[in-house]
């Protein structure tokens, strides 16, 4: 219930902020008595589809702090906290990032994650699952392949690509329904009914399309991860990593999460289209071929 009522707190006030950034710019209604004002709707939709997605960036280690329960070793107490930040340090370090906040959250799934707005100002965090299931070779590849996900800069790239489709849909689903609303609804005024149906059926069925784009991006950027954390931890214990995880199937993060985790839930037929990861056994094969 927690993270329901924070995803939709952060989310409505992500709204509210961008819906005043536009009327402080004054950009003019795209809905005029003529019609469509293509130009005032094309601002609306990027400044609504890429400031929510660089919005939500820019808060994501908060909203995964709050959300996940990550506890941020500021002083670490033990020999396996010490164990964790000396790794995250080193790797880093060899990636040419700086520092991450390092944190654990309470999970006896086996998982781990990184986000955060730039490759020096980000946060690796792992469950405890993860501490007490896997050798140390083992979670020191996970680190390996989310500290990679940062030097890569994934977060960055992916809050690019979700804003671009996020202003096509919205641009193209208030076309379609301005389009229905005059040719076959033969509305005489702009914004009837028939245009608000129109469009939210056209936002629903392309936000899916978009989709598909999206998560195509996100499982590729695990192959290239798993090269990223082969190359700092070992590729056999990148291996071995993928293959404890293989066998014990984890269940992925929460959705706002579940792209910036190690693994990600299993899928078949269409399903698989809307995958955050690709199945393990694709991954160790990828990383096996790598010579």
């Amino acid at each position: 219930m927690k993270r329901i009522v924070l995803f939709l707190a952060t989310n409505m006030a992500i709204v509210l902020v961008l819906s005043l950034t536009m009327r402080v710019l004054g950009v003019e209604p795209y809905l005029t008595a003529q019609g469509l004002n293509l130009t005032s709707l094309l601002i609306f939709a990027a400044v609504m589809g890429f400031g929510g997605s660089f919005i939500s960036l820019a808060i994501s280690k908060w909203m995964a702090k709050k959300s996940m329960g990550v506890r941020v070793i500021e002083t670490p107490s033990n020999s396996s906290e010490f164990w964790l930040v000396d790794t995250v340090r080193k790797y880093a370090a060899d990636a040419g990032i700086g520092m991450p906040e390092v944190g654990i959250f309470d999970s006896p799934q086996v998982n781990a994650f990184a986000t955060g707005m730039t490759r020096n100002s980000s946060l690796v965090a792992v469950s405890s699952g993860l501490l007490q299931q896997m050798t140390r070779p083992e979670a020191e590849a996970v680190l390996g392949h989310e500290i990679a996900h940062i030097a890569n800069g994934d977060m960055v790239t992916l809050a690019l690509i979700q804003g671009v489709v996020n202003t096509f849909v919205m641009f193209l689903s208030r076309v379609i329904g301005h389009t229905v609303d005059k040719l076959v609804f033969k509305s005489e005024r702009s914004g009837g009914p028939a245009f608000f149906i129109t469009m939210i059926i056209a936002e629903l069925v392309l936000g899916v399309l978009a989709s598909i784009i999206v998560m195509w991006f996100s499982r590729k950027r695990e192959f290239r991860a798993d090269r990223g954390g082969a190359s700092l931890a070992g590729q056999q214990n990148m291996i071995a990593a993928l293959e404890r995880l293989n066998s014990l199937h984890p269940a992925p993060l929460p959705e706002k999460m579940a792209a910036f985790g190690i693994s990600g839930g299993g899928a078949s037929g269409i399903k698989r289209l809307f995958m955050t990861h690709p199945p393990l056994e694709e991954r160790i094969a990828a990383l096996r071929a790598v010579q």
